[in-house]
């Protein structure tokens, strides 16, 4: 996407008020009651801001940052709204298949989201990046070029995972199988977080990640603005050890070794968000008593050095029940709340809410649901929002162009399908966009326009 002219900015912003307005309920916005914007203007006032966010625009692509416990750009307030799609970088290593990459940001970018999270790791199977420890295939690293460098062309940021903890793409698991190939003879898969030899195929695995050139920009991945972060693991469980003090060691290392090549991007865990044995207060949150006991442990595991911001996962059709039933509402309210106020009470960090959705496979599942859901999880993120709290934002799972369904694991969102869901998508990006752009540098917490962002951006009816 091309950086639009200031003229064309001013437009956006003008139309992005009033069709937020618009949107926000059957009653009429009416400038007249907010009393503290004295007699200020308010459409000149949207597109004054409007103008700062085209000065950000017409920077240099900055990297993400955070400050306090919210992400910045160029020192603005960056609230996320964005995607999952793991498979990026497998269909771009085809030719036939190339074209669903760009499909993917394309219509992403329509409906204004900003942050994707996919997969750069393929171990040992189809199409694997790393063929075996340290040896890897260049088209498929020229694939992930391709997605890096398609994914700046639509202006939208990359969280890059660099493992799986599940045996899809590999996992932890194929790590076991290399070491035990090279004669370690490994019992467990979770020996993976423990044994000397597997942690550092792992970090030689980063390092050559974190130092790539891309082919197309001939960036290094380490100096490119694109990538958002990178996350240790995808929903990292060491089972074998309930204690989390296996995970905990692992966490350390990785975070600061990954920090020691490239101090200038963020890093995540990738952890679900399950409460462990530091916090058995916070038990009651957990959505079944077996997540105490999978090796992880939020708070503590989020205050490990070299850790910017916490993620977490939201699945009650996994984790609770796999019918759809009346308490996988509440059940999301009170989840999300509850690390909302850890991150802000004991993490200084924001927090994003990296994977959520529904299956359609789900008993009594429907497109109605589906939508309830989202807007649940989009609320939470606006009641922190308003608040200047760590609800950083969050990414869907997960979004798919027309022509893949071959590849639904029943949670997939086709937006030209799915007019209901992709309005809801829409809204919550204008509604974060009007509050970036608004919110600047020069619009502290205390300003006056904070009752116009606290009326627009939150409102009864999402």
């Amino acid at each position: 996407m091309e950086t639009h002219n200031r003229l064309g900015l001013r437009t956006i912003s003008l139309i992005l008020f009033l069709t937020l307005t618009k949107s926000l309920s059957s009653t009429a916005f009416d400038v007249s009651e907010y009393e503290d914007w004295e007699s200020v203007d308010t459409a000149d006032s949207i597109l004054s801001y409007g103008s700062e966010l085209g000065d950000m625009e017409e920077n240099e692509w900055q990297m993400v940052q955070t400050k306090g416990n919210q992400f910045v750009v160029n020192d603005q307030p960056f609230y996320v709204n964005g995607f999952n799609t793991y498979w990026l970088m497998v269909f771009a290593a085809d030719e036939s298949t190339r074209g669903k990459v760009t499909e993917v940001f394309k219509h992403a970018s329509s409906v204004g989201m900003s942050v994707c999270r996919t997969w750069a790791f393929n171990d040992g199977q189809w199409r694997a990046l790393q063929k075996s420890p340290s040896v890897y295939d260049e088209d498929v690293f020229k694939a992930l070029d391709f997605v890096v460098s398609e994914a700046r062309k639509y202006k939208i940021r990359l969280i890059l995972s660099l493992a799986n903890n599940w045996e899809a793409y590999g996992g932890k698991a194929q790590y076991v199988k290399w070491g035990n190939a090279a004669g370690l003879n490994l019992t467990s898969d979770d020996e993976f977080f423990s044994h000397p030899s597997l942690r550092s195929y792992y970090k030689a695995h980063a390092k050559t990640v974190l130092n790539r050139v891309n082919t197309f920009t001939n960036i290094t991945y380490k100096e490119d603005p694109t990538i958002f972060a990178w996350e240790l693991m995808n929903e990292p469980r060491c089972t074998s050890d309930s204690s989390g003090d296996v995970l905990q060691d692992w966490i350390k290392e990785m975070a600061f070794y990954v920090k020691s090549i490239d101090p200038k991007h963020l890093v995540e865990i990738g952890l679900e968000g399950f409460y462990g044995p530091s916090t058995p207060q916070k038990y009651q949150f957990n959505p079944n008593s077996y997540a105490q006991e999978v090796g992880t442990d939020f708070i503590r595991n989020h205050q490990v050095l070299g850790v910017d911001f916490a993620s977490v996962h939201i699945y009650p059709d996994s984790w609770i029940s796999q019918s759809i039933a009346d308490s996988h509402l509440p059940f999301i309210k009170s989840w999300m709340e509850a690390h909302i106020e850890d991150a802000e009470k004991y993490l200084g960090m924001p927090v994003v809410f990296a994977e959520f959705g529904v299956s359609a496979k789900a008993p009594g599942y429907n497109s109605t649901y589906r939508d309830n859901l989202i807007n649940t999880v989009y609320k939470t993120i606006l009641n922190s929002t308003k608040k200047g709290g760590s609800g950083a934002g969050s990414l869907v799972w997960q979004l798919f162009p027309d022509g893949t369904d071959y590849m639904d694991d029943g949670y997939s969102i086709v937006l030209s399908k799915s007019p209901s869901t992709s309005s809801i998508i829409s809204l919550q990006s204008t509604r974060l966009a009007l509050f970036n752009s608004l919110c600047s540098k020069k619009c502290r917490w205390g300003c006056k326009k904070r009752n116009v962002l606290e009326k627009v951006l939150i409102h009864d009816e999402l």
